[in-house]
């Protein structure tokens, strides 16, 4: 399967050099190039995007406004964002995140980890940066905000809150496997109901949910 990848960044020599990037590779193709987040939204809508590579800083609407445009719209509930900016900051990942996104990688990442990242992010696996991911989540996540748009987790059996908490610790579906004593399978259904009762749009927000309702607690390991 192709991933179709629709690039934001209102630098066109760093969209030019991201493009040539994922063109080099046989399962990608991109679809459009945005210069501004309003730009980003409407190519997501008229490109059929699988995966859009999201620049925070840009002119406009910046890139997390377009992400929540992006997960607000339910003809786009299959498009994945995956946020790649220059700024490693605490709230920018928090944003993001909240907004929406898939994923998180600063723009020092090397050429193979960016394209691993939209490959992870679209087959609906969350991606978070490693330098500022665990501590920067359980730190932030759980600062004074609304209401999550999601579910709690008080509707969940007892297995799915288990699961919900691994997920937040960042284990994969294999992982989870091991840890409960489960099949890849099993654990796989068992974080897709998760997913489902809760109203999350992918793992990304499962992880929000597990910390802004305390059931993972910042620091956890």
């Amino acid at each position: 399967m192709t991933v179709r990848v629709l690039l934001a960044d209102d630098q066109t020599l760093v969209r030019e050099a991201f493009a040539m990037l994922v063109e080099s590779a046989p399962d990608m193709e991109v679809v459009g190039q945005a210069a501004t987040g309003r730009q980003a939204v409407e190519l997501a809508r008229t490109e059929r995007a699988d995966l859009v590579v999201m620049d925070i800083r840009m002119p406009d609407l910046d890139g997390i406004g377009a992400t929540r445009l992006i997960a607000a719209d339910d003809d786009l509930a299959g498009v994945k964002v995956l946020v790649l900016t220059t700024y490693d900051t605490d709230e920018n990942i928090v944003d993001a995140l909240r907004a929406g996104a898939s994923g998180f990688l600063v723009k020092d990442t090397r050429p193979a980890e960016l394209l691993d990242a939209i490959r992870t992010v679209a087959a609906g696996e969350a991606l978070l940066s490693p330098g500022p991911t665990a501590r920067l989540i359980a730190r932030f996540l759980r600062s004074p905000v609304a209401a999550p748009a999601t579910a709690g987790p008080d509707c969940l059996s007892e297995r799915e809150r288990e699961v919900l908490t691994l997920v937040a610790r960042g284990l994969n579906n294999t992982e989870i496997a091991e840890t409960l004593g489960l099949s890849p399978l099993t654990a796989k259904t068992h974080v897709s109901r998760t997913m489902g009762k809760l109203g999350a749009r992918d793992r990304a927000q499962l992880v929000v949910v597990a910390y802004e309702s305390g059931l993972v607690a910042p620091g956890a390991g």
